[in-house]
């Protein structure tokens, strides 16, 4: 609360802080000619971000066209190995910015074509702290240009070269920008088919049927679960008074709904004569699990300059209801009876039980959240301006949910969350104030904050961290995190759903057995806390523009840690017997697993990158006055007509990249009870299916010349082995290295002159073929004889295989 009032005291007094409103930033490099030469000086870009850790990856128009990436999504997944944090917290999404503000949600992004943007930056996780954010992942900063207008068709249809089903999407998009006022509308429908174990090729051997006749269970039971959603969302966004210079408002609705279909597998009994012999029978009909989830979201951003300070207040509502209705399991008690007794022959046909009905689960969601940040300098220091940011929020979460399977009652669970923080960025040293000049420029970055949770109490974290750049080309940081995280709602309180018929191996055994599983939310889940280092090192490689080199190291450390049931090692049904059944026989037939509690995780590795940029061929006077700067109206104007990306003149260049990530995992513990055992993750033990890996590598990388273009994406893992019990029959598993490279080649027609000529109607077209896996790798894993063990066949580590997709784009 005092953080609240802090804000507050800084929304009357800026006024009073503030000089003067500084003049708008020139909108691009400025052009003087000396005679025959070309010079560009270099000034900042309005939107762009301004703080003292440079951007890791900077994007102009024509890097972005080089992606051919149809959206945003498109384009955020390609550049994935920048925009990916090694700290280990947090979503996989990075933090978006547009223009240099926050925005309610990534909604309001979705569907602006890359056409749009005018550059994109790509910067370290400290800067989030500039927006009131936690450092837990990158920031992306979208600019857009001034003068916009394009309508957008697309449709894409991917299938496996092994067939059994397919996906499709159609998209549709309306985008008009004139300065501060932007419009953007978008419609999509996406369509998933089923496919089953059969279509792979799977059967278990200890589940098939003894009578001939009977229905494989594998036909009726899925990998892939067939899946529709639909959704609309719209943005709309104005300045505020005169062109905008009293800031924005931008407001966002959107609504997706999504319908799936599992299928279960079937019904079986086993049925005993009166004469002792026993036969398994499987029942006619799949057990089916059908699930619909609507979701209505909306939110707002206001970004208003007061004085010298920049005040932004964004807020973002959703509302869900989800629906799983599971086919309970038919009542076999006549059928067996009725077998005993001889009335009934158990390799005949058998009579069809009455239908035992669904159980129905039910989860209505409900979360709003507002955040209001106040940034700017406080004050002057010799080494150059204080910067402040301010922030305050609250957010409210809410899950209502039922289960007619455990008999429950409804269960309402909510939480109301306020909290506040400051972050402070003080600047030590400067070469431009010439203030221990000799030292570069050096700038201390201190942030605290609170947060005070309705059902968990008070939880803190604070952050320092160091940036030094000695040169004008080396950046290095320090960074010291600690912080407190709750569980969300959903682990706490999610509704229980049993899962039945589903394929685990059994370290004990070494056998594949068909298991219950049981999924929900544990209320008994405590607070994680969480002490963090970050050491890094950016370097601009001096032989070729925008390219550096990124070294970053982590050490994590966390206790009382929510994870999700990890791998059923012999190891971890030590540690939570109650969460494993076993029939008399020792065979094993359940697992509950929901959420647990671990003493304690620790962490620590090295993640390295090279990003490599360049040029193909040369360029006339025109196309590199484009470049720089020149021509600025044509650039901006876009309007999805001609070219897209500065229209179809002038002989460009054409551009490639590369982009090469390794990350190097020295230590990897985790402490599953105070006191207790401590599982070595590189050393044999597991928390999930496949272990962790020491090394592991990302690979991004392409060429864009005259309209063709070719993207390749790769990821490497290496191999892992998992230890077993000892146990006679146990076995340990070996997870075989995988590497998936995935491609896609095209062609932006724009930049075929001649033959959008003779064919106007190409114009603003762009087809792309992907092929996803390549090589149609699939992780391999072996016991000690070799063998796959049937939990662990390819298939069920990657049901798809390669995939191969065409995409047809129209930009009017």
């Amino acid at each position: 609360m005092q953080r609240i009032s802090l804000l507050s005291l800084a929304l009357v007094s800026a006024p009073a802080l503030a000089q003067q409103a500084p003049a708008p930033a020139p909108e691009d490099n400025q052009i003087v000619t000396q005679g025959e030469d070309i010079v560009v000086v270099a000034t900042r870009l309005r939107g762009q971000v301004d703080a003292p850790q440079p951007p890791i990856l900077t994007l102009d128009e024509e890097d972005v066209a080089a992606y051919g990436a149809a959206t945003i999504d498109d384009l955020l997944t390609a550049i994935s190995p920048q925009t990916g944090s090694g700290r280990g917290r947090g979503g996989s999404r990075p933090v978006v910015l547009l223009n240099g503000q926050r925005v309610s949600s990534f909604r309001e992004l979705r569907g602006i074509p890359p056409e749009a943007i005018r550059r994109l930056e790509v910067l370290p996780e400290e800067v989030a702290l500039r927006f009131g954010y936690v450092p837990n992942q990158r920031v992306v900063n979208f600019i857009l240009k001034d003068d916009f207008s394009s309508t957008t068709l697309a449709g894409e249809y991917d299938m496996p070269t092994r067939g059994g089903f397919a996906d499709w999407e159609l998209e549709g998009g309306l985008l008009r920008i004139d300065g501060p006022s932007r419009l953007n509308l978008e419609a999509e429908i996406e369509k998933t088919t089923l496919l089953t174990e059969a279509e792979r090729g799977l059967s278990d051997p200890d589940e098939a049927p003894t009578v001939s006749g009977d229905p494989d269970p594998a036909a009726f039971r899925s990998l892939i679960d067939e899946s529709r959603q639909m959704s609309l969302n719209g943005t709309w966004s104005t300045g505020l008074g005169e062109e905008g210079m009293a800031g924005t408002l931008s407001l966002n609705g959107a609504i997706t709904r999504t319908d799936t279909r599992a299928l279960s597998g079937l019904d079986a009994v086993l049925l005993t004569g009166p004469d002792g012999t026993s036969e398994v029978r499987t029942l006619a009909g799949p057990l089916v699990r059908d699930g619909r989830t609507t979701a209505y979201q909306a939110g707002f951003a206001l970004n208003k300059p007061l004085g010298a300070w920049q005040l932004s207040v964004t807020g973002d509502g959703s509302f869900g209801d989800a629906r799983t209705l599971v086919d309970r399991d038919a009542d076999v008690t006549a059928l067996v009876a009725a077998a005993a007794a001889g009335t009934l022959d158990i390799a005949g046909p058998l009579p069809v039980p009455g239908s035992p009905g669904r159980d129905i689960a039910r989860e209505k969601d409900l979360a709003l959240g507002t955040l209001t940040t106040l940034r700017g300098s406080p004050f002057r220091m010799p080494a150059g301006e204080a910067s402040l940011t301010l922030d305050a929020g609250f957010d409210y979460d809410r899950t209502r949910s039922s289960d007619t399977r455990t008999g429950r009652t409804t269960l309402v669970l909510d939480r109301s969350t306020i909290s506040g923080g400051a972050n402070l960025s003080l600047p030590i040293a400067s070469k431009r104030e010439d203030v221990l000049a000799g030292l570069g420029d050096v700038t201390l970055n201190l942030s605290a904050g609170v947060d005070r949770l309705s059902d968990f109490g008070t939880l803190s974290d604070w952050t320092t961290g160091l940036t030094w750049k000695p040169t004008g080309t080396l950046t290095l940081q320090a960074t010291y995190i600690v912080s407190e995280a709750a569980p969300s709602l959903g682990q706490l309180g999610g509704p229980q759903i049993v899962s039945r018929n589903v394929p685990v191996y059994d370290f004990v055994s070494g056998d594949t057995v068909l298991a219950a599983i049981t999924t929900g939310g544990n209320p008994d889940l405590a607070a994680e806390k969480q002490r963090d280092v970050k050491l890094s090192a950016e370097w601009d490689l001096p032989f070729l523009d925008r390219s550096n080199l990124v070294v970053e190291y982590f050490r994590n450390r966390s206790t009382d840690v929510t994870q999700s049931f990890p791998l059923l090692t012999p190891a971890i049904e030590a540690a939570f017997p109650s969460r494993v059944t076993r029939d008399a026989a020792g065979t094993l037939v359940a697992i509950d697993r929901r959420p647990v509690t671990f003493d304690e995780i620790e962490s620590s590795r090295l993640r390295w990158g090279l990003n490599l940029s360049g040029e193909i061929g040369g360029g006339d006077d025109e196309a590199r006055g484009q470049r720089a700067g020149r021509d600025r109206g044509e650039r901006q104007r876009g309007r999805g007509g001609p070219g897209g990306f500065m229209g179809r003149g002038g002989d460009r260049p054409g551009r490639w990249n590369l982009a090469l990530y390794h990350t190097w995992r020295f230590t990897e513990t985790a402490t599953i009870a105070q006191g207790g055992p401590v599982l070595d993750l590189l050393g044999g033990d597991a928390l999930a299916a496949g272990g962790v890996a020491r090394h592991s590598f990302e690979l991004e990388g392409g060429v864009f010349h005259k309209g063709l273009g070719a993207r390749l994406r790769g990821n490497w893992t290496a191999p892992v082995t998992v230890s077993a019990s000892g146990a006679p029959g146990s076995s340990d598993l070996r997870f075989g290295s995988v590497f998936e490279l995935n491609a896609r080649f095209f062609v932006s027609l724009d930049r075929q002159e001649k033959l959008v000529a003779k064919y106007p109607f190409l114009e603003g077209t762009r087809v792309s073929l992907t092929v996803d896996n390549i090589l149609d790798s699939r992780q391999r894993v072996t016991n000690e004889a070799g063998e796959i063990p049937y939990a662990y066949q390819p298939a069920f580590r990657d049901p798809r295989g390669r995939v191969i997709g065409i995409d047809i784009r129209k930009m009017f």
